[in-house]
């Protein structure tokens, strides 16, 4: 009785969780400052700024700009950099060794990407604090990124580091427990939103591991991210939404991304301040934009409107096929948790909370035109248009019908597999998660997806051309980087806000998981 209280609880009063004191950010830190410093670049890229460490305490540091920033001579550059220590990187001294080949290099990586636990971090950093050893992407990533998390810990499980699965699970329990929802990446600016809900996943890759009797453990933790993502959900009428939750015209409730605020990104300030210039609402445009961020897809046509302009975004009005999916495991895991305990009401309810999602994403997402899933444009009350990489979710976590993923396959075989692999969209348009641009996580879903559909020659085929292509790069670069080219692979992958980083968490992962489950000959 208690344990289906506190279920109730949970679900019902998401919105009165009592989390710690979010911390201030760079940005209310140092007003004036702050937008001086980014909108001047005095490092090229914005999120130098946000990650470094003052040396002073900020009242002081604004006490200083304000009495010398009108004197002759002033230095912006000169005046934060005797103020402020640089982030630093622990992989920046690493140097790969090509000779000894692809595996010893990934099992090097693991090592260089970890980072200690923190009890604390310095006085203002923007840093969040973690108990447990982790993992970053690499390059520019300096802390824990969400969704990268999982498919870099599909690596770790496969290399048999196990014990730090287990601690990155539970750092991300320990933020859920903490904010009330698992955030973008363990850092002050990215307290406003989370990534895609990769939490269950991280869950059931132990339960692989330690059997279901791991679920219970973390069966709190997946409620309290369950009610983040569903606040509101039960006070709408159909056709509208709130936060995160949407209530559909059918009256079924599905999600979307959503941030908080409606302020440009303080790792990206000045590219948002630019791209808003001269539009009547910068605030939505605002909040759109760190929707996508949230998304993890920053940025894509896939987001956008009929213009396929960054300035016509408009994320949040879009039920995203990709996310409902996620949303579905996170049920169906709280299920099995409820099963593991041996309480079989608790888990028929969550079982047919997975039944009413499952059958709303096919009324919705499946766009029968295209033969292929797709978003749900709540504004145009139809399935969008643009197909993406995101139609192989419902393969991949079982949504689909048999002839449905063999519609989907064969508009993979045909439109998006090119030499390298599967490309995410297929507008060429600048943007980093659109042609000619590809990354493992959606490489990693789609094989998975076809498998389970038993599509087994095309998933080898992208298997075999993914590994070939990071293995190629590999040998010439001595790098793996954070995407790839796919479409001409002897072209690096371009666009987004920022060089191409390389590391790189989830490519590591992906890639040995594919050396180790090839079914064909490997290259």
């Amino acid at each position: 009785m208690q344990k289906a209280l506190l279920t109730l609880l949970l679900c019902g009063l998401s919105a009165t969780w009592a989390v710690a004191q979010l911390p201030l950010t760079p940005r209310q830190l140092y007003p004036g400052l702050f937008e001086a410093v980014q909108q001047g670049r005095v490092y090229p890229d914005n999120k130098t700024f946000v990650d470094m460490v003052p040396l002073a305490p900020p009242a002081r540091i604004l006490a200083d700009y304000a009495q010398q920033r009108t004197q002759p001579g002033f230095n912006l550059s000169t005046f934060v950099k005797a103020r402020f220590r640089l982030p630093t990187s622990d992989a920046s001294t690493y140097r790969s060794n090509v000779a000894a080949g692809l595996r010893p290099h990934l099992d090097t990586l693991w090592r260089v990407l970890e980072r200690r636990p923190q009890d604390s971090v310095a006085r203002y950093s923007s840093l969040l604090p973690l108990p447990k050893p982790y993992l970053v992407p690499g390059g520019r990533f300096r802390e824990v990124y969400y969704w990268d998390s999982y498919f870099t810990m599909i690596g770790l499980s496969e290399a048999g580091r196990t014990p730090l699965v287990r601690s990155m699970a539970d750092n991300f329990a320990f933020l859920v427990n903490r904010y009330g929802f698992i955030p973008n990446g363990n850092r002050s600016y990215y307290l406003t939103r989370s990534q895609p809900p990769f939490f269950a996943l991280m869950v059931q890759l132990l339960a692989q591991q330690q059997t279901d009797s791991v679920l219970p453990r973390y069966q709190p933790a997946l409620l309290r991210e369950y009610a983040y993502w569903m606040a509101g959900a039960d006070s709408l009428a159909p056709g509208k939404a709130s936060r995160r939750a949407v209530r559909m015209p059918g009256g079924e409730v599905l999600n979307r991304y959503w941030d908080s605020s409606t302020e440009p990104r303080e790792e990206s300030y000045a590219e948002d301040v630019a791209a808003a210039k001269g539009l009547a609402n910068p605030r939505q445009f605002y909040r759109d934009i760190r929707a996508a961020a949230a998304s993890g897809w920053d940025f894509s046509t896939r987001w956008f409107g009929p213009d396929g302009k960054l300035t016509s975004i408009r994320t949040t009005e879009l039920v995203p096929v990709d996310l409902n999916c996620l949303l579905l495991t996170l049920e169906q895991t709280l299920a099995r948790s409820y099963k593991a305990q041996g309480q079989a009401a608790a888990a028929k309810t969550w079982e047919l909370k997975a039944t009413k999602r499952q059958a709303a994403i096919q009324r919705y997402c499946w766009n029968k035109a295209a033969g292929w899933y797709t978003d749900y444009d709540l504004t145009q009350r139809r399935p969008a248009t643009i197909r993406t990489l995101a139609g192989v979710f419902p393969l991949a976590f079982g949504v689909a019908t048999a002839p449905q993923a063999t519609q989907v396959a064969a508009g993979l075989k045909a439109d998006f597999l090119k030499d390298g692999g599967l490309l995410t969209t297929l507008n060429t348009s600048g943007q980093q998660w659109d042609a000619p641009n590809a990354w493992a996580p959606l490489q990693y879903l789609a094989i998975q997806g076809l498998r389970r559909y038993n599509q087994q020659p095309l998933a080898d085929t992208v298997a075999t051309r993914w590994v070939r292509l990071n293995s190629r790069v590999f040998q010439q670069t001595g790098k793996l980087l954070e995407k790839y080219n796919v479409q001409d692979t002897h072209l690096p992958a371009g666009g987004g806000e920022y060089p191409l980083q390389d590391g790189f968490g989830w490519t590591n992962g992906v890639l040995l998981y594919l050396l180790n489950h090839a079914t064909t000959k490997q290259p």
